[in-house]
């Protein structure tokens, strides 16, 4: 053969397999993975949005800090990290391979009050050796030049297939940005009164449930409640490096921010369980829970909605971008929607305005638009936005179907009435006509607890608190056939303890939702109200009869009373406590209980309540880490890193006052 035939043939081989693995290569998918850590701590943070810009394609952070975004187009692409509370970052010109995962560590910085400037981050073609990652370094530019700050980070993209790989320098450059709106403390002057952390923060102190002799009332009656507002607050506190106020803890809301795991009922709306141990932390008594958990319905078979967004637009809305966060959640929110659902806008500033009538998801645009279209300023006549909401929703009332207010603010109102007592009224008689209302609450300083809270008991939806995305995608993707559709209206509670046996008990948690023993079978008494899938939980520090200790009878029995959700009809239901659902120990006590019992404990250590004087948050801790692995998931780490943050705060400042 000849020879320059065979090169020729050799040659045009290559060029066929060159290009075919190029065009395999061009067609082809990579992963971006990475962690967000805070730039001043080290700490993963969670719940970071993170979005590849001119696509649809992004990822949260999880409990570790990490994402990763999978079947990304191979090429170059800019990355975009958000976090209510920090810098924004941007990486430029990021490269996704084929054969090897983009791999990098991004630090936010904590907003300043003053300073807050946006990052770039600027990937270079210059390439250098080295898996770890540098302290950054920061050069300041010459006198005459340019006033930006430089910062140098190296970011390592480790090998694939065991493979070598160079990291790539990155430059992050801080450029100019518009402050943001940072007021001065609501109250005026330049500081935080009070040594508290945040301005203008209202909550209500409800005091703290004493242990009660049953000889002298063996009966404890109180309404049920979902929320977990509370703990989502607390998180919010110790994630910025402060301990929550006292009168922030809600020892209920700690402990229903948990999944227990107790299994939905087949026929009736709901299931109750109950279990007992000796207690870890009380003294001489037995722990009891109480838990119910509500009828499961698939999303798909709800009730068609009207849904009426009721948005506060104020100028206080434009702090920590809490209405750029609400607009998020929203659009999470109408993801979930069904073709049949309707939603409609009401905005309030200095005054309400009707911003979109009801208009069907099909036409998904105009509503994306509306929400767009929102921006903060002006004062904030929160009455008047929710008269003008509640009309809508009348106007639009159909009995088949879900009709709920779903209110956006962060609380404060100071245009109109002002007070809780003057919506509530209002709120009740629309609620007990089937229109409902739910309240979610965002942002730090400025902010109004008790309203919101109050405005979701009374509107017979639900309290929420919002502090970051992926909290937003809990509220109004994961929970929302639960939030929405409710299975049982004006749900009490009452325990009818056995004198025989018990000598006194204690509530924990509560305090705010207590209903006189003797109102309990009234039928005009309010309740709470409890949605698809929903559960509850009550913990009892009981103390035993010295003479009962070894006895056979029954403890006590529960019963609930409720309105069923479609003819409003009553109907109760009672479940017996016998010495058979108590355990000899607490050790041997399931999971789900010892994780309770540890929830509990730690709100009534940061509500420092009488009865946890001695208590250790390391204890607390210890309790939630032996939980047995079959119950453990990223709440449950969470928590761990929330006790232990506290924790480390108390000895901190113990050292810091010689205590």
């Amino acid at each position: 053969m000849n020879p320059l035939k065979s090169i020729s043939r050799a040659l045009a081989m290559a060029a066929i397999l060159m290009l075919a693995s190029s065009l395999a290569f061009a067609t082809g998918t990579g992963i971006i993975k990475g962690t967000v850590i805070d730039a001043e701590t080290g700490r993963p943070l969670v719940g970071v949005s993170i979005r590849v810009e001119g696509t649809s394609m992004g990822a949260i952070t999880g409990p570790d800090g990490g994402f990763v975004i999978s079947g990304v187009p191979i090429g170059t692409y800019n990355l975009m990290a958000i976090m209510v509370g920090f810098d924004q970052v941007m990486i430029l010109d990021l490269t996704v391979a084929a054969d090897t995962p983009s791999q990098i560590t991004i630090k936010l910085k904590r907003r300043q009050a003053v300073l807050d400037q946006s990052m770039v981050i600027q990937e270079s073609r210059k390439q250098i050796v080295g898996p770890t990652i540098p302290p950054a370094t920061e050069t300041e530019t010459k006198k005459g030049e340019s006033r930006d700050k430089v910062v140098v980070h190296e970011m390592a993209k480790p090998s694939a297939m065991g493979l070598s790989s160079a990291a790539p320098q990155c430059n992050i450059i801080r450029i100019p940005c518009p402050p943001p709106y940072n007021p001065p403390p609501a109250h005026g002057g330049s500081a935080v009164v009070n040594g508290q952390a945040y301005d203008a923060m209202f909550f209500k102190n409800y005091g703290v449930n004493p242990f009660i002799d049953t000889e002298d009332d063996h009966l404890s009656t109180f309404a049920a409640d979902v929320d977990d507002a509370s703990y989502i607050m607390m998180r919010s506190y110790l994630e910025r490096g402060e301990v929550p106020p006292e009168d922030a803890v809600r020892v209920e809301e700690f402990v229903n921010h948990f999944d227990y795991g107790y299994r939905p009922p087949r026929q009736n709306p709901f299931s109750v369980y109950v279990e007992g141990a000796p207690s870890r932390f009380g003294q001489n008594c037995e722990l009891l829970r109480i838990g119910i958990k509500g009828m499961e319905i698939d999303p798909e078979a709800r009730r068609s909605a009207n849904l009426v967004f009721v948005i506060d637009v104020s100028g206080s809305m434009n702090r920590e971008d809490r209405l750029e966060l609400v607009k998020r959640g929203l659009i999470y929110l109408l993801d979930q929607l069904r073709p049949d659902d309707r939603v409609g806008i009401v905005i309030y500033g200095s005054r309400g305005e009707v911003l979109l009538e009801p208009t069907s998801i099909r036409y998904r645009h105009e509503i994306e638009g509306a929400i767009d279209r929102l921006r903060p300023g002006g004062s904030t006549n929160a009455e008047e936005g929710l008269r003008l909401a509640y009309r809508m929703a009348e106007r639009y009332f159909d009995e088949e179907r879900i009709n709920r207010l779903i209110l956006c603010s962060d609380g404060v109102a100071n245009v109109g009435q002002t007070g809780p007592e003057a919506l509530l009224k209002e709120i009740k008689r629309y609620a007990d006509r089937g229109i409902t209302l739910s309240a979610v609450g965002f942002g730090m300083g400025n902010y109004n607890d008790v309203l919101l809270e109050q405005l979701g008991d009374k509107g017979n939806g639900y309290y929420a608190y919002v502090d970051d995305l992926a909290e937003a995608r809990r509220v109004f993707v994961d929970n929302l056939t639960g939030n929405l559709q409710v299975i049982a209206r004006d749900v009490k509670i009452q325990v009818d303890f056995n004198p025989a046996v018990v000598r006194s008990y204690r509530l924990l948690g509560y305090e705010n939702r207590d209903v006189a023993d003797e109102k309990f079978r009234d039928n005009r008494e309010d309740g709470g109200e409890i949605g698809a899938g929903h559960q509850v939980t009550a913990l009892y520090e009981i103390k035993l009869n010295s003479a009962s200790k070894k006895s056979s009878g029954d403890i006590g029995t529960v019963f609930i009373r409720y309105k069923d959700s479609d003819s409003y009809e009553v109907e109760e239901v009672a479940r017996p406590i016998t010495r058979r659902d108590f355990g000899s120990s607490f050790a041997s006590a399931s999971a789900p209980f010892r994780l309770a019992a540890a929830a509990a404990e730690f709100a009534e250590i940061l509500k420092k309540s009488y009865w946890a004087k001695g208590s250790s948050l390391w204890d607390v801790y210890r309790v939630v880490d032996n939980v047995s692995w079959n119950h453990r998931g990223q709440e449950v780490d969470e928590l761990l890193r929330l006790i232990s943050q506290a924790a480390r705060m108390q000895d901190e400042h113990a050292e810091e006052w010689g205590e």
